[in-house]
């Protein structure tokens, strides 16, 4: 079984959130990570506000980055398939460049950045497995086969299903995260929407998105 610890190191370069957008604004689409990972036979899938775009079939609004996600245990696979670009882990307003492997344990994040540029193109979340399952990072209790969480487009680019993709994003709940769920929830069916509820209810009791599922 792989975990991560989410409890920083030492060390670490302060980020400047007005040059972290610019060194974002060159992130990769969907179709590229897919391109540049096809020969990977680990799992992944795009998350995020990206993944529901690729469940509705269209781009809804503008995404700042792309985040994709891999099992930990599996990551050098990926760094195989990125090779020529660096990874870096950050964390409370700070980046940890070209992290060595026995540091990525202390996040689950990865971005990974052009080293010619300075820019960054994809996020690498390495979430906790065991095995072919997939453990949620908020809730270890809440396991699934990665063939139950995984869907994929018509031309094979594979997305977390938006049912879990919502479940992360109550916790910030953030305006954008409000209206992905406003604009997704029309499209879900009654299966769909009761997982989301449970899963809600079971993650972040209570929460006002619950009044909102119905």
């Amino acid at each position: 079984m792989v975990r991560m610890t989410d409890e920083l190191p030492p060390g670490g370069v302060p980020v400047d959130e007005a040059d972290l957008d610019a060194r974002w604004a060159d992130c990769w689409h969907p179709r590229e990570v897919a391109a540049r990972l096809k020969g990977v036979t680990a799992p992944w899938y795009v998350a995020a506000g990206w993944a529901l775009d690729l469940f509705r079939g269209s781009q809804s609004r503008p995404h700042s980055d792309l985040e994709i996600a891999v099992p930990a245990g599996r990551f050098d696979e990926f760094r195989t398939a990125f090779a020529g670009y660096e990874f870096d882990v950050p964390g409370n307003g700070r980046v940890w460049p070209s992290t060595p492997p026995e540091l990525l344990p202390f996040s689950h994040q990865t971005w990974l950045r052009d080293p010619a540029t300075g820019t960054f193109r994809v996020d690498v979340f390495r979430e906790p497995h065991d095995g072919d399952t997939w453990i949620c990072r908020r809730d270890e209790t809440l396991r699934l086969p990665y063939t139950e969480i995984i869907e994929r487009t018509e031309d094979g680019i594979p997305y977390l299903i938006p049912e879990l993709v919502l479940l992360f994003k109550v916790k910030n709940g953030r305006p954008k995260d409000l209206a992905d769920l406003e604009g997704v929830l029309p499209l879900l069916n009654a299966s769909r929407r009761a997982r989301l509820s449970d899963w809600m209810a079971r993650v972040h009791p209570g929460h006002a998105w619950l009044s909102l599922l119905g």
